[in-house]
């Protein structure tokens, strides 16, 4: 009898050894029925240097490890890899990396502006002559930002965001970088010291930490950043990658839906899918970003209502169970979904456990619960993980199979 996709899969994870780690194994019961956990580093930094493409800071993104498993282990050239909480386009940028096509949304637009510039890359040269074109005259921003940049800096990113063309491919590149580069705690940010680059304080809360501090931002060139940090994107691109995600790019879907309806997608149409949800109010996704938001000229309130927003794992799990509907629709038959994760509540609130139910609900079959074990990273908190004391940063992806 033919051993099924599903069989392979799970055999795959169970003889999993890297470092001379094998993966443990267990079960958990999970409405009167048990599913197999796997248990290994599954995905670290010591396993491949990740592509510079991806060093773009968004708050509460995994690793590119994660998708390229996935990717590598479930899918082939040419399939179609599909992320409905896009976030900054980790899936989607590996994706397009290892040759597969993309489908991308995010309900927030500012991951359509972080994502497909970087399918359409443009020279040092370009950027640079473009760069050179821009006048920057002085100019103020309609609100106040003057606890974040010097006075002529803020100069410059107001000129920047009045002279970017979105039609214009460079334009976009570096309406990107610049996105990017607003606020952080070090030289290569257009602010003073701030908090980490993931995340914007609030005008009060910059304004308490330059008091703290006693500090006043410095003039940053803004020119200069972005080239550098264009150059540092660009490190491990060659033409021929640099041709592959333009043309990944021309065929690829980007929207800003509610990722329970994404009717644009075609039936049956995603080979797999790899993504990470919003976590029951631990993150405040369009907040975090409203400098960003502002920069790009998107309403940044307008954002936050229309993102989960869930207190309970109940009313989380009532929403996501219409999310499983719609990947199961745009799911092709011996598809999958990796669904990641975290731990909330200091590891008392076990999503995994919770999702099980709502793909099975779907049509799907479960494959098991992976758990990766990661090494200490500063952002795991968010997640409620409690480093300190367990020293680990733990992703938990339910994987899903559709049947023929």
């Amino acid at each position: 009898m033919p051993v099924s996709s599903i069989e392979k899969t799970k055999d795959t994870l169970l003889n999993f050894n890297i470092f001379n780690q094998k993966t443990e194994i267990d079960s958990v019961k999970i409405s009167s029925k048990s599913y197999k956990r796997f248990f290994n580093e599954f995905w670290t930094a010591k396993q491949r240097q990740a592509n510079n493409l991806h060093e773009i800071s968004y708050r509460a993104c995994y690793k590119p490890q994660l998708p390229k498993f996935f990717i590598d282990l479930l899918t082939k050239k040419g399939d179609v890899v599909y992320d409905p909480f896009a976030g900054r386009g980790t899936t989607l940028i590996e994706a397009a990396l290892l040759n597969r096509n993309i489908i991308s949304n995010d309900i927030n637009p500012l991951s359509h502006i972080l994502t497909e510039s970087r399918l359409n890359i443009p020279t040092i040269q370009q950027i640079e002559e473009r760069l050179n074109q821009i006048h920057f005259k002085e100019s103020k921003a309609d609100i106040d930002l003057s606890m974040f940049y010097h006075r002529d800096t803020e100069s410059e990113i107001v000129c920047l965001k009045n002279n970017l063309d979105t039609s214009n491919f460079v334009d976009n590149w570096i309406k990107m970088v610049s996105t990017t580069r607003l606020t952080g705690h070090s030289a290569g940010f257009f602010s003073g010291y701030t908090l980490p680059p993931n995340q914007a304080a609030t005008q009060k809360g910059q304004l308490l930490i330059n008091q703290r501090l006693d500090i006043s931002p410095p003039y940053k060139d803004t020119k200069a950043i972005i080239l550098k940090k264009s150059r540092t994107l660009q490190r491990n691109l060659n033409p021929s990658i640099v041709q592959q995600l333009f043309e990944i790019g021309q065929k690829a879907i980007f929207s800003s839906k509610d990722s329970k309806n994404t009717f644009h997608i075609p039936n049956e149409s995603v080979k797999l899918t790899v993504t990470s949800p919003p976590f029951l109010n631990i993150v405040r996704y369009a907040t975090d970003n409203w400098l960003r938001c502002w920069f790009n000229s998107i309403d940044a309130e307008q954002v936050e209502k229309k993102i989960i927003s869930c207190r309970t794992v109940q009313q989380w799990s009532e929403t996501m169970s219409f999310v499983f509907d719609e990947l199961y629709r745009i799911t092709s038959p011996e598809g999958w979904v990796a669904f990641e994760v975290g731990e909330v509540n200091n590891g008392e609130i076990k999503l995994d456990e919770a999702v099980v139910p709502l793909g099975l609900n779907s049509g799907f079959e479960c494959a098991g619960i992976m758990i990766n074990s990661q090494d200490f990273t500063k952002t795991s908190n968010i997640w409620g993980i409690n480093n300190m004391k367990g020293g680990t940063n733990t992703n938990r992806i339910v994987l899903f199979h559709k049947p023929k």
